[in-house]
């Protein structure tokens, strides 16, 4: 299982980062953008999606990975 991709803001942009990174993997415009990014590479990864709010709050998260007794989804 790969690194979770956090989505967080950056310099009124959001950015993409790799749990552990202090880079940004990718910059977009929009919070949508950067969470297609992110879903993107979290499926490839087979790993986890963290989205953040403005003030760094964690609004919501998603998981991509392979595992065979997944956690009932309440959102839904």
């Amino acid at each position: 299982m790969g690194k979770k991709q956090h989505v967080v803001p950056r310099n009124g942009n959001w950015a993409v980062r790799g749990a552990g990174n202090s880079r940004a993997t990718s910059v977009h415009t929009t919070q949508a953008e950067a969470i297609s990014a992110a879903r993107d590479i979290a499926i490839r990864q087979k790993s986890e999606v963290v989205i953040h709010r403005p003030n760094g709050q964690i609004r919501d998260s998603d998981s991509y990975g392979n595992d065979p007794n997944p956690p009932r989804d309440r959102k839904h």
